[in-house]
C-alpha cells in the first residue's frame, strides 16, 4: 500500500486559505497562528511536488493544478467528515438533536403521527422542526441545515426517495365571481382575478404556480392562502388533504377549468448526511416512508 504524502488537515488548511481570502484570514478562521497556516501549505506543496499557490502582488491565488486538486480534495475531505460523523453516531447511539425541514405541502396529520412515533422511539432526542416552501427545502439540504428534509426537488449531488404526490386543486369560495360565470373557465378568465400564492422560503425564490394574474397576493404559508380563499378574496391551488372538509361542506368549490384544475406535486425525502446519518434520522425517514392514506401510488 502506497504511503500517503498529504493529510486531510493540510487540504483543509489550503481550502481555508482560498475560501477566506488569505493566510491571515485562514489563521483567524481556524484559530491557528499565521505561521502554522503557511507551514501547512508549504509542506503540502513540498510533499506533492506541485505548486498549488502563487503570489500575485500580496495575494496568494491557486495555480491551475492547485484549483483542480483542491476541487477534488473537497470531495475527499467531505467523505472523511461524514465517516467521522458516522463513527460518533455509532458510539453515542441516538442523536442529541434531530433537525427536520418539511415542505409545507406535506400532510400535517401525517407529520404529527411521525413526530409522535419519533418521540416514542428516541425520547432523549430533541427534535427541531421547520417548514419550507419550494426552494427553501433545497437550501436546507445544500447548506447542511437539517438531517432529514422533505422537498419538491432533490438538489444535484444528493440522493432522495419519492414519498408521495400531493394533489393541488384549483378552488375558490362558492360566491367567488369565477363560480358565478357558471361555465368552464379558461386561463384568460383566471387572469382577471386575484390569485394567492405562498412565498418561496428559499434564497433563490421561484414563481412556481403563479399564472401571471394581474393581481397577486403573496402570503407566508398555506394557512394564510387557505384563509384568503375561504373568505372569497382570491383563488388558489391548495392541497387536497388541506381542503377536504371545506369541499365536503361546500365552503370551497373546485374551479371548473378547461385544463389544469388538478396538479400533482411530488415530494421526496432526503437523508442529508447519507451514511453518516444517526439512528434518529434514519428512523425519521423510515416513518416518513411508511404508507398512509395520503399516499398516491405511482404505476
Amino acid at each position: 500500500m502506497a504511503q500517503l504524502r498529504s493529510s486531510v488537515d493540510q487540504w483543509q488548511v489550503l481550502a481555508a486559505v482560498v475560501d477566506a481570502g488569505g493566510f491571515a484570514q485562514a489563521a483567524t478562521r481556524l484559530h491557528r497562528s499565521q505561521s502554522a497556516i503557511s507551514y501547512a501549505v508549504a509542506q503540502l506543496q513540498a510533499s506533492l511536488g506541485v505548486r498549488l499557490l502563487e503570489m500575485q502582488g500580496r495575494r496568494a491565488v491557486l495555480t491551475q493544478a492547485g484549483a483542480e486538486l483542491l476541487r477534488r480534495s473537497r470531495v475527499v475531505v467531505e467523505q472523511f467528515t461524514r465517516l467521522e460523523s458516522l463513527a460518533r453516531a455509532i458510539d453515542a447511539g441516538w442523536e442529541s438533536e434531530l433537525k427536520l425541514v418539511i415542505d409545507a405541502a406535506f400532510p400535517q396529520q401525517r407529520l404529527l403521527g411521525v413526530l409522535s412515533e419519533l418521540n416514542a422511539s428516541c425520547p432523549q432526542t430533541t427534535i427541531s422542526l421547520a417548514d419550507a416552501v419550494l426552494s427553501g427545502a433545497e437550501d436546507a439540504i445544500t447548506e447542511g441545515q437539517a438531517d432529514v428534509v422533505v422537498t419538491t426537488r432533490v438538489p444535484q449531488g444528493f440522493a432522495g426517495d419519492w414519498l408521495m404526490d400531493v394533489e393541488m386543486v384549483a378552488v375558490a369560495a362558492p360566491t367567488h365571481p369565477l363560480h358565478l360565470l357558471q361555465r368552464p373557465l379558461s386561463l384568460d378568465d383566471l387572469l382577471l382575478h386575484t390569485q394567492v400564492v405562498v412565498r418561496d422560503s428559499g434564497q433563490h425564490p421561484r414563481d412556481e404556480g403563479w399564472l401571471g394574474a394581474q393581481h397577486r397576493w403573496t402570503v407566508a404559508g398555506l394557512e394564510a392562502s387557505h384563509a384568503a380563499v375561504r373568505a372569497g378574496l382570491a383563488y388558489a391551488w391548495l392541497p387536497a388533504h388541506l381542503i377536504a372538509e371545506d369541499l365536503a361542506a361546500a365552503k370551497l368549490k373546485p374551479l371548473p377549468l378547461l385544463a389544469g384544475s388538478v396538479r400533482r406535486m411530488a415530494l421526496h425525502v432526503v437523508l442529508v448526511r447519507g451514511e453518516a446519518a444517526g439512528p434518529a434520522a434514519r428512523k425519521a425517514v423510515e416513518l416518513l416512508q411508511r404508507p398512509s392514506p395520503y399516499f398516491i401510488t405511482r404505476e
